[in-house]
């Protein structure tokens, strides 16, 4: 496969997981590049990622000065992808950077535009953990449907992968986990061909590093009204 690939990673204290995921992601024969927006992490992950940096050309970092969010750090990414296609890669281990194949099928044979990779189908294996996220989760999807009527089982997915002239099109104004219901709607209102696919999730427990907590769930609702009805 070329190297077709940017891949966006943003990076709040995951020291202990940063190189093992960008090991991970740089042996998929698709990527071209690595974009890792440390979000001013305080527990090393900086330090970490200079050194990985200076030993792969693949690899480009950038620091934000203070902490702004996720959503803040993948604006930043986005804009410095130069590859024909952009994928979100968190920085923990819970998504395969093995898949990425399987979400880019549908952007190489032109029949999608942006592509979002769910958990929730396609029968791949996905850690057991909380009964009220997954409640939450798929409350969120269920509302973001309704009002873009769209057919998404996981609108929450971290694995989204775009054309990059559509990515790049979009102003990103959430700063925090706020992206993934923004994103949604401003795709769907473009238009444009979304497809799913199944892919497999092992989730974190808040003790492994998980950050997104109930106040994130509320901040997805307030995104999904402000815009899909703006």
């Amino acid at each position: 496969m070329n190297t077709v690939l940017s891949v966006v990673v943003p990076a709040y204290n995951e020291a202990e997981t940063i190189a093992s995921v960008l090991e991970r992601v740089l042996s998929q024969a698709s990527v071209m590049e690595v974009i890792v927006v440390d979000d001013c992490s305080g527990d090393g992950t900086w330090e970490l990622l200079q050194t990985l940096a200076a030993s792969n050309p693949k690899i480009l970092i950038k620091r934000h000065p203070r902490n702004e969010g996720k959503g803040a750090a993948l604006r930043t990414g986005i804009s410095l992808a130069t590859a024909p296609y952009v994928i979100i890669q968190d920085a923990d281990l819970e998504y395969d950077p093995s898949e990425y194949p399987i979400l880019l099928q549908p952007l190489l044979e032109n029949r999608a535009d942006v592509v979002f990779g769910s958990r929730f189908m396609g029968g791949r294996p996905h850690r057991v953990l909380y009964f009220w996220h997954s409640v939450g989760n798929a409350v969120l999807t269920l509302l973001s449907n309704m009002f873009t009527n769209l057919n998404i089982t996981d609108m929450e997915t971290c694995y989204k992968a775009f054309r990059r002239e559509i990515i790049q099109s979009i102003r990103i104004e959430e700063n925090r986990f706020g992206f993934e219901p923004e994103i949604t709607a401003k795709v769907a209102k473009l238009g444009v061909r979304i497809f799913e696919v199944g892919i497999s999730y092992y989730g974190r427990t808040y003790a492994e590093g998980k950050k997104i907590g109930w106040k994130d769930g509320l901040s997805a609702l307030r995104c999904i009204l402000k815009y899909n009805l703006q």
